[in-house]
């Protein structure tokens, strides 16, 4: 690490100490200032003590989605440590994708890219994402088949949408649309307003007889959406179908947080499961607060269920500024300890603080 960029962690450091060091009572942790003091902890907690797996490409995307968080902190607080450290990740990859080029998971640094592009105007910078879209594009695949996993609806159409947004060629935008709507009817239950993980989650039931729907899998789908929403325009044909995905899934979803304003890891049966869990958790506050910030959610229905979310995850935060509580690499609910962290916790962590920045108290 240069000693500008060392600069610019230690500073975060010293700012988010003392901020966080400051006021107290009901609202502090809704306050501005501590919201991206504590959004700053967990960053420099993170990339201080990265998940050593993650470097293997099989979980590249692991480490994907925390640089994603971080650009998206970036974006809204313009601290240059964030970007000075989105940068020299994206250059170690040549601003590659990773070596699955069918595999969504393998798009997801695609997002961190984009990002970066958008400040830079390097073409280069995309270069490979666009060749590996466009030779997707030259011999596509069902959604049901290519995306099959509902995970995969948050590490690809974001670079997709972000990508036709950046170019103006709507072949990327329709391309994801297609993908999308075909694994939506495939694993989007109609009665429930949730996606399956996956077609083998679709007769299974929890010891209580429930269907099992996975919170951080129906993270990743609202993550993913925010998104697509975020960089699509509005006279998209599909965007109001987008808009009404959305809204029903929002609408589930609030009713149910639990008490201490975690989800579960299963979503419609909290006994599975007893634990808080911070990924799914994140993923939701993050996606609820952008639709009120973005008037497409009523703040009175959601913005209790949002701060109650918030408040929860700051609570797991150790001093140190590591993220707790963070559900391991899987794929269906799961026991969690205390001491689990994992990169994409403290990735969706960073972009629900970014909408929590900016939610009208």
């Amino acid at each position: 690490m240069s000693k500008k960029s060392i600069a610019g962690v230690l500073c975060l450091l010293v700012i988010s100490g003392s901020v966080m060091a400051r006021g107290d009572g009901a609202d502090t942790v809704f306050n501005k200032k501590h919201v991206t003091a504590i959004m700053q902890k967990v960053f420099n907690w993170q990339l201080s003590n990265p998940v050593v797996k993650n470097a293997n490409n099989g979980d590249d995307w692991a480490r994907a989605v925390f640089y994603a968080g971080i650009m998206r902190a970036y974006k809204y607080t313009k601290e240059p440590a964030y970007l000075g450290a989105a940068v020299k990740w994206s250059e170690s990859l040549n601003y590659q994708l990773a070596k699955r080029l069918r595999h969504a998971d393998d798009h997801t640094r695609g997002q961190t890219f984009l990002e970066i592009y958008e400040y830079k105007k390097d073409k280069a910078m995309i270069a490979h994402t666009r060749a590996v879209y466009d030779s997707l594009i030259a011999t596509p695949k069902k959604g049901r088949d290519e995306w099959w996993w509902c995970d995969a609806l948050f590490m690809s159409p974001p670079v997709l949408a972000h990508l036709a947004k950046i170019t103006g060629d709507t072949r990327y935008s329709n391309f994801m649309s297609e993908m999308w709507w075909d694994t939506t009817d495939f694993l989007f239950d109609r009665e429930e307003n949730l996606f399956y993980r996956d077609k083998s989650y679709f007769d299974r039931k929890t010891a209580n007889g429930k269907k099992i729907f996975w919170s951080r899998g129906n993270g990743w789908v609202m993550g993913g959406l925010v998104q697509v929403l975020e960089y699509l325009p509005k006279k998209d044909p599909n965007y109001s179908k987008y808009v009404e995905l959305y809204k029903k899934m929002a609408a589930k979803l609030v009713t149910l947080q639990q008490p201490d304003g975690f989800w579960r890891p299963s979503l419609l049966d909290a006994q599975e499961v007893t634990n808080k869990e911070a990924s799914g958790t994140s993923f939701f506050v993050f996606s609820l607060a952008w639709g009120i910030n973005h008037k497409l959610l009523d703040a009175a229905t959601y913005k209790p269920a949002v701060k109650k979310g918030w408040k929860a995850l700051t609570e797991i935060v150790e001093p140190s500024g590591k993220l707790t509580w963070v559900q391991q690499i899987g794929a269906k609910p799961e026991t969690v300890k205390q001491t689990d962290n994992q990169e994409y916790g403290s990735g969706a962590f960073l972009m629900a603080g970014t909408e929590m920045m900016k939610l009208k108290k």
